[in-house]
């Protein structure tokens, strides 16, 4: 099924004290206030199971890739009307942290997202970017939004070399401008230097048990030089297994997977395993 977005591009001043801009079509803005409305009375005791029933409102929107590569200079994008793993994830965390914290306003969704996307919450250009996910990972328990429990559940640490976007520089077209690809570049030599933990995908079903709803799953891969090719969020189903509640790229749109999650792996080409983080 194909889709068409019409992107009218809007650019505001976002309320910190650098001003950036965001790039948001009317319709995006529209559909930011009616999630909003729509996930009011959704937050339950547990915040897991908070993120699944968010995320669960996105079930069928589209999956659509590079939503965020707009433009020639890097802005804060909103997109509701086609999502990938990432964006998906993040606009879950998004609303979910505003349900927590009561917070009911545009601007409210507008500096949520951009602590969660953005090294230290503050986005200063296109290499400040969490762009590679064990990143993200790492500089979202250093805000305080989740903790990586990789390790708790079985995880092991891997080192591996950190360096596809730079390799593949041709596929960015951010780094054709050199001081974009230097500080890629830096960004991955500090990941180079972090060893990152992975539950192996034949450890994920004994290990099962200890994953909860409304945990991010990150599907590491054996891929040269990425930490991580697809991401989503834990939903324990009706068939007591865990499931991946994400932005499939096999129905194009957000799904939950008919298989659980350990068996759902098996088929994806070049994993290795999980990283597990649980937002708190």
């Amino acid at each position: 099924m194909k889709y068409t977005l019409l992107f009218f591009l809007l650019f505001l001043p976002l309320s910190r004290t650098k001003a950036q801009t965001i790039t948001c079509s009317p319709l995006d803005r529209q559909a930011v206030q009616t999630k909003i409305d729509e996930t009011q009375g959704l937050e339950q005791p547990d915040f897991g199971q908070t993120l699944v029933a968010v995320g669960k409102t996105f079930l069928k929107t589209p999956y659509v890739a590079k939503t965020l590569e707009i433009g020639n200079t890097e802005t804060l994008v909103i997109n509701l009307q086609g999502l990938d793993c990432t964006t998906f994830v993040e606009n879950v965390l998004t609303f979910s942290l505003m349900l927590k914290e009561d917070k009911t306003t545009f601007d409210d969704f507008t500096r949520t997202l951009e602590t969660i996307r953005y090294k230290d919450g503050d986005l200063d250009g296109y290499a400040s970017r969490l762009h590679y996910f064990s990143e993200w990972i790492a500089n979202n328990t250093e805000k305080g939004l989740i903790e990586d429990i990789t390790g708790e559940i079985g995880g092991n640490q891997i080192t591996k070399d950190i360096n596809f976007m730079s390799e593949h520089r041709d596929l960015y077209p951010f780094l054709a401008d050199d001081t974009n690809f230097e500080k890629i570049k830096t960004s991955e030599n500090f990941l180079n230097s972090q060893p990152i933990c992975v539950l192996a995908q034949d450890e994920i079903a004994n290990n099962e048990h200890l994953i909860q709803s409304g945990d991010i799953i990150a599907l590491a891969t054996s891929i040269n030089g990425l930490d991580v090719t697809h991401t989503g969020i834990a939903t324990r189903e009706a068939d007591g297994r865990i499931h991946l509640l994400h932005a499939s790229t096999g129905s194009m749109e957000v799904e939950v997977s008919e298989k659980p999650l350990a068996e759902y792996l098996k088929k994806i080409k070049g994993n290795t395993g999980i990283m597990v983080a649980r937002p708190l």
